[in-house]
């Protein structure tokens, strides 16, 4: 077993663990954070995807030993202090990016490190980084215009499939 420590969500976070343990399983079931939806276990469908100091990581592929001394963001972790959503996760709400909700974690915190880096992407600059997250449900083009919707863009100027 190996002792781990981390800042998940802005709190400190310790436990021991074995050197197997991903981080997606120290999330869910080491910390009981269980909105890190792990739906492939082979880094395809996007669903686990958390931020690692700031950078968009599909915690299925890391080793939570990696992670020691991280900061580490969550869906949990998205809203504001106050409870509330954040624009993210509003614009999701409001522009119906979602449907059965289950890919919608990983969508959020992947749009959310694009907007990180590119805070007014075209739409095709989207629909390429979300490459990496699979919806089963949706079609994308809510999520899309969710997402042009949370970098104050109109989300009408999204072209239908």
């Amino acid at each position: 077993m190996t002792q781990v420590t981390m800042t998940v969500n802005g709190k400190s976070v310790s436990g021991s663990v074995e050197g197997r343990t991903l981080l997606s399983d120290f999330i869910r079931e080491g910390l009981k954070l269980t909105g890190t939806h792990v739906g492939c276990d082979t880094s395809q469908c996007g669903a686990c995807v958390v931020h690692v100091n700031g950078q968009p990581v599909k915690s299925c592929t890391m080793l939570a030993a990696e992670a020691e001394g991280a900061d580490v963001k969550t869906i949990e972790g998205m809203a504001n202090a106050d409870g509330s959503l954040s624009t993210i996760q509003q614009a999701f709400q409001d522009h119906h990016g979602l449907q059965c909700g289950f890919c919608t974690p990983g969508m959020v915190m992947s749009a959310s490190a694009l907007l990180a880096e590119n805070p007014t992407p075209t739409e095709a600059e989207v629909r390429a980084y979300l490459e990496g997250n699979i919806c089963r449900c949706t079609g994308y083009h809510n999520i899309v215009k969710a997402i042009m919707a949370a970098s104050g863009q109109e989300p009408a100027a999204v072209a239908a499939e």
